[in-house]
């Protein structure tokens, strides 16, 4: 194990993460996203996260240049291509492709810039915040959505069971 920090401890100057509350407002405040980096894998966690904000009140742009369709929604090669300039750019690309993203989002004039999981970048928070923008990383927005909206399960999506009881399988696991 190295002792060297991992990119994501470094702390960026006049920024400090949202806090739970902090981001809830910001995502009371958008009503649309657009995904950038979104997979037609099924496997892909961006699908999963993809198919989870279809069921939401937001409108949901996928931004791919290797796809023209996913989950039966048109997909565009940039977020120059999209038909309004989305609240959130929601980023599922490699760490090294981020900053240029973060200036797509600049000049498209988005609000939000949100990373993924694993996704920090010191040169994309830099970008967006002289921009003015609002800046989330290392969050997944599925995962935030859920916690403040009653679907978060343990599994990543909601049961639709509520109930106080053990299952008769989880009493042997005590």
């Amino acid at each position: 194990m190295s002792d060297t920090p991992r990119t994501a401890q470094l702390p960026i100057d006049g920024w400090t993460p949202p806090s739970a509350t902090e981001r809830r407002n910001l995502l009371a405040g958008i009503r649309s996203v657009a995904m950038v980096g979104v997979s037609a894998n099924q496997a892909r966690p961006s699908n999963f996260v993809a198919t989870y904000l279809l069921g939401t009140d937001y409108e949901v742009y996928f931004v791919n240049p290797m796809a023209d369709e996913i989950l039966g929604r048109s997909c565009v090669p940039t977020l120059a291509d999209l038909p309004v300039v989305p609240d959130c750019v929601d980023v599922f690309r490699r760490l090294d492709d981020v900053p240029g993203v973060a200036n797509e989002a600049v000049a498209v004039g988005a609000r939000m810039f949100w990373t993924q999981f694993g996704l920090w970048s010191l040169e994309a928070a830099r970008t967006v915040l002289d921009a003015g923008m609002d800046l989330v990383m290392d969050r997944c927005l599925k995962v935030e959505h859920a916690r403040f909206h009653g679907g978060l399960h343990l599994a990543g999506f909601d049961t639709g069971v509520v109930t106080s009881r053990r299952s008769p399988r989880s009493r042997h696991f005590s």
